[in-house]
């Protein structure tokens, strides 16, 4: 039975206590005596050392004040406050005696649980409805669920109250990820063009959204698997699969929706829906596509990932534990990631080549390589998506593109350390720039470990561009231009039309397309794949797609530009930096940056030439800390050349006087 202090009228508590119902309000009305033919009654919820027997009155009153007014209704029930000795608290000890104190407390209706205050009981009772559980023992009709249907990329699904945050649900559904399961999409929508049928796996199912769009768009040439730890979620999946007219196996045991089918569609596609940890499914079974998105940072799983993932399947991860990553938390990347950070201009880069660090261990420690395909940071998630080359050669290769980088803090240049385990007797000799002799103290610190390779591939990007095309996936679209351009390090953004597919078919996939026209058991030889066969083919590609890559890093414009002048618009100081001879792009990890391989010192040589000043003239402080700049800026390439300082000063002096004469300064301030 539930407890005494849940009750749904003031009556009913009354009746408790013994008294007859109206009985206080009729003495009231009549003017009689109370006391006449009463007798003094305890309180049910109180003992007997709090509050002594009194008569009926004045226990009406200790009833509404004390009970009612304070308690916490649900389904019309109302939980009053308890004192009675449910939830004993520690005992105090006083002199020689020892008091044991009684808290007050509430009783949950739904779990039974003693909760203390008042708004901790709410807030209980509201973490319940947020988990659906409105159901208990003492409600005999039970309450109704109220599931919002949210539909995205033509697929339904049903979503708890507070869907939108993780701590308040268990189905956790993000409107803002949207972009982020388009792209995944896509690099699955590439794999299946490679070989058919693939086993992919949505480790971290939630509402099942993402494993639903997958069977819903590819069909047979995905067998997905939606996996999720909490019973609750799993329940969510199955409905949401009904939902959208898909069957559902769960232990090796289909469950067919009659009622979804009966209006003449046919729909064969099956998902496996999974209650089990994210590690044990992975250890137990091997797939082609891994997807990985906690709450928080993946590094736990990635050694399980590895561990089956098949040869040159696709691995994808999103992190979202952007405090870490953006080096807002150093000690928590420290303690994740054993990575050494400090915030910079580039600093979402610098995430990306992080976790990509990470996984690139994790690969190696299960001899396997890794061939970046996709790296994105955004403002709310990073997102890396790797192909897996088994082989311990592949490792190794990998392995050895993890190095340290050394970063100026005062002028921002930055570059990785030379491999190779020698000491260097100063290691400010690898920066490009001059700030560790002209400036006091120490001014570079060494970050990492980070991985030093290529960010992307290109040919895997324009065949996931095509897929968005063909999917109509708007919001992608644009993103993965950008990415195509970054990944070529050029501003033209002429995209063909036609598929890419069909240039160099026989030498981009291979023995896939080969055997296109065969069964699925043509891939497999004694049980195995032709991993040797696939290997070479991957590479061949890999040389194609890599053979220019892009500059590490980028530059943010507003971050070099100088005071008191005017700096050209981005997209024309592009073409300025192109015409200069030197590789150029923008990026997307900063709206401002800018992807070159210029060094700093020349990227400032012509931010500043082509920059205007914001006043027409009268202030000698101005021109001064511009000529200050020049020289600075032309002194670090004289020294590049080898010239001295004397030779630089001898030919540079007529130079700046005669620039200040044509911008209207007077030349005295170059001489002093």
């Amino acid at each position: 039975e539930k407890h005494i202090s849940i009750q749904r009228h003031l009556a009913d508590l009354e009746k408790l206590a013994d008294l007859k119902e109206g009985e206080f309000t009729m003495a009231v009305s009549q003017n009689t005596d109370l006391h006449a033919a009463d007798e003094k009654k305890p309180c049910p919820l109180c003992p007997e050392e709090k509050f002594k027997s009194c008569y009926g009155h004045k226990l009406h009153r200790h009833l509404q004040n004390l009970h009612w007014k304070v308690s916490v209704e649900f389904e019309g029930y109302r939980m009053c406050i308890c004192h009675l000795a449910c939830r004993p608290v520690k005992p105090n000890l006083v002199g020689d005696q020892t008091f044991s104190k009684m808290g007050a407390h509430y009783h949950c209706i739904i779990c039974s649980a003693t909760i203390m205050r008042r708004t901790d009981m709410i807030g209980h009772i509201n973490r319940h409805v947020n988990k659906g559980e409105t159901e208990s023992r003492f409600i005999t009709v039970p309450a109704p669920k109220s599931h919002e249907v949210l539909k995205e990329s033509a697929t339904d699904v049903q979503v708890l109250p507070n869907y939108s945050t993780p701590q308040k649900t268990d189905s956790y559904f993000n409107p803002k990820m949207k972009l982020n399961r388009q792209l995944i999409f896509c690099a699955l929508a590439v794999l299946a063009e490679e070989r058919k049928p693939i086993e992919c796996l949505d480790a971290f199912g939630a509402t099942g959204i993402m494993g639903l769009q997958w069977a819903k768009h590819l069909r047979s040439s995905v067998k997905v698997t939606i996996n999720d730890c909490n019973e609750n979620s799993v329940t969510m999946i199955q409905e949401n699969c009904h939902l959208n007219k898909m069957k559902v196996k769960l232990d090796t045991k289909e469950e067919e929706n009659d009622e979804a089918m009966g209006d003449g569609e046919e729909n064969t596609d099956t998902i496996e829906v999974t209650k089990m940890d994210a590690n044990v499914i992975m250890h137990l079974r091997a797939f082609d596509f891994i997807h990985l998105d906690p709450f928080g940072t993946s590094v736990n799983y990635l050694d399980s990932a590895f561990r089956n993932v098949r040869n040159l399947g696709i691995v994808s991860l999103t992190s979202t534990d952007i405090s870490s990553l953006y080096a807002k938390a150093q000690h928590v990347a420290q303690r994740h990631y054993g990575c050494n950070i400090v915030r910079t201009e580039y600093y979402k880069e610098l995430a990306a080549r992080i976790v990509i660090a990470a996984v690139t261990r994790a690969a190696a420690r299960c001899n396997k390589g890794i061939e970046v395909l996709l790296a994105v940071a955004l403002e709310h998630f990073v997102l890396v998506v790797v192909r897996v080359l088994r082989g311990p050669s592949p490792a190794d290769d990998s392995a050895k593109k993890i190095r340290y980088l050394i970063h100026c803090q005062w002028c921002e240049e930055r570059i990785f350390q030379k491999e190779g385990n020698m000491l260097e007797e100063n290691p400010y000799q690898q920066l490009p720039c001059d700030c560790h002799g002209s400036m006091p103290g120490k001014t570079a610190v060494v970050l990492g470990p980070l991985w030093s390779g290529a960010l992307f591939n290109t040919g895997f990007l324009r065949r996931m561009l095509f897929e968005a095309v063909q999917y109509g996936l708007d919001e992608a679209q644009p993103l993965l231009k950008t990415l195509v351009c970054e990944a070529e390090c050029t501003t033209s953004k002429h995209f063909s039309t036609h598929s890419p597919y069909d240039e160099n078919k026989q030498e981009e996939c291979g023995v896939y397309i080969k055997t296109s026209n065969a069964s699925a058991d043509s891939f497999l030889v004694h049980g195995k794949r032709k991993s040797d066969e696939l290997i070479r083919n991957t590479a061949k590609r890999q040389k194609s797609e890599n053979s220019a890559e892009h500059p590490a890093f980028y530059y943010n414009i507003h971050r070099h530009s100088i005071k008191g002048m005017n700096m050209p618009k981005l997209n024309k100081f592009l073409n300025y930096l192109s015409e200069a001879g030197y590789r150029v792009s923008r990026t997307h990890f900063d709206p401002m940056g800018v992807r070159t391989n210029a060094p700093l010192a020349q990227f400032k040589t012509v931010l500043m030439k082509y920059s205007t000043p914001t006043y027409t003239g009268g202030q000698a402080e101005g021109p001064v800390h511009l000529a200050e700049d020049v020289q600075a800026a032309e002194q670090v390439q004289a020294a590049a050349d080898g010239k001295t300082d004397d030779e630089f000063l001898e030919d540079d002096n007529s130079g700046v006087a005669a620039t200040m004469f044509t911008e209207g300064y007077p030349t005295h301030c170059a001489a002093d």
